[in-house]
């Protein structure tokens, strides 16, 4: 079974993902529109200003998970990720994972020269160092599969 096939499949068939951080013993989980590049590097914009984003600034390592809603009957199936996460400040880097979200979810120009701003949504990268895939993916057994992550 190929569990970094079903990664990549699954994630791009999702527009928004839980993250979670934690700072002094209290964690939090918000939900962000992301972009993911050929490595699994996964891209999110926010405020700094906002709850994540400052307990990122504290504590870069985050966790998260990559849901579709599915019926009781359903089958629930499911991709998490371990790793951390940085503001990325490099004007280069800015505009390299602008065009991640530029061709994934239409964003346009603006919010690139709103990155620009420190009062305006910045970038993120999580760098997964580990990647689950819970569900029913050979065969009949329900069950968690882990990719340990090297990105390239």
């Amino acid at each position: 079974m190929n569990i970094e096939a079903i990664i990549r499949e699954y994630i791009d068939k999702s527009l928004h993902l839980s993250l979670g951080t934690c700072v002094g013993n209290k964690p939090w989980v918000c939900e962000v529109h992301f972009a993911y590049d050929e490595d699994l590097n996964i891209y999110f914009r926010s405020l700094m200003s906002r709850r994540h984003s400052q307990e990122i600034a504290e504590n870069p390592n985050v966790a998260g998970n990559i849901v579709h809603q599915h019926a009781l009957t359903d089958v629930p199936h499911g991709i998490y990720f371990e790793g951390t996460a940085e503001r990325l400040t490099d004007e280069a880097e800015r505009q390299r994972v602008f065009a991640y979200f530029k061709n994934r979810l239409g964003t346009g120009e603006e919010k690139l020269e709103e990155a620009r701003r420190e009062d305006g949504h910045q970038f993120y990268k999580i760098t997964v160092l580990t990647w689950y895939a819970f569900g029913k993916f050979d065969g009949d057994i329900v069950d968690k599969y882990e990719l340990a992550w090297n990105p390239r």
